[in-house]
């Protein structure tokens, strides 16, 4: 009995399973393959989220197990997970684009400030006083007039990880290409993106661990009850007189004073 409730309960993408051809080579893709092998990160994929892997990868026809593509999900510090994000090799893009009889080629380089200058700079090196800002590509179809151009902000992608610190040139303008790549050719890959261009998981969970951190210490000095009369304001010290240096006059002082003050007859 239990047996039969296990079986009826069981969900779709068991059973479902795909085979295809890539460049000569057979690929069976099912959700216990995807599950144990092609997926990466702390979190559960869904059924859904399987199913969409295994279409695309068929549709595209990418080779996994070739780390064409993987699927990544994680689970973050509000008690969910992330959404599964299907990440496919920059190999991968370029086949496809050149599988493509429109495809003529790519230029892609750096965006770099030179003293008061702004240069676009085809290739991956800039000198020692260079400042990176960002990466460029161009690409070429023959049925267009113009190429495809995408320029993208170094701040936006670099989080400090090590792969970035180690080969920023490199990593940036691979993004800018793939970015030119996407809408170039939108049907072959409009749905794939590579590593380099997903923001890192990593970094959203450290901003919300840091701003937990800030709610539990907040409010922790002792208030008064609600019902405590006020305290009342201290009443504020007069200052004190002046010292003087002067002597206190006699009384013989003050008797002259009194009468120089006092009007002279001949004053009226």
């Amino acid at each position: 009995m239990a047996q039969t409730n296990q079986s009826a309960v069981a969900s779709p993408a068991a059973k479902f399973e795909v085979t295809y051809e890539t460049l000569g080579q057979s690929i069976k893709l099912n959700a216990a393959i995807v599950r144990q092998y092609l997926t990466k990160g702390n979190g559960n994929v869904t059924d859904q989220e399987i199913l969409q892997f295994i279409s695309i990868c068929k549709y595209q026809q990418l080779n996994p197990f070739l780390n064409e593509a993987y699927l990544v999900k994680f689970a973050n510090n509000r008690g969910g997970e992330d959404n599964a994000s299907i990440i496919v090799s920059k190999e991968a893009f370029m086949k496809r684009a050149e599988g493509c009889a429109e495809y003529e080629g790519f230029k892609a380089g750096l965006i770099l400030k030179r003293g008061t200058e702004v240069r676009y700079e085809e290739g991956e090196f800039m000198l020692d006083g260079d400042v990176l800002l960002g990466g460029w590509a161009e690409v070429y179809r023959s049925d267009r007039k113009f190429p495809y151009k995408a320029m993208v902000n170094l701040k936006d992608y670099d989080k400090g990880r090590s792969t970035w610190n180690a080969i920023k040139c490199t990593m940036i303008r691979k993004v800018a290409l793939m970015h030119a790549l996407r809408e170039a050719f939108p049907t072959q890959l409009g749905a794939m993106y590579t590593t380099e261009e997903r923001v890192p998981v990593e970094d959203t969970t450290y901003e919300e661990v840091n701003e937990q951190k800030v709610l539990a210490n907040a409010n922790q000095q002792d208030l008064p009850p609600e019902d405590a009369a006020p305290e009342a304001p201290q009443p504020k010290a007069e200052p004190a007189p002046a010292k003087t240096d002067a002597a206190p006059k006699s009384n013989a002082d003050l008797e002259t004073n009194k009468k120089a003050a006092m009007p002279s007859v001949f004053d009226l």
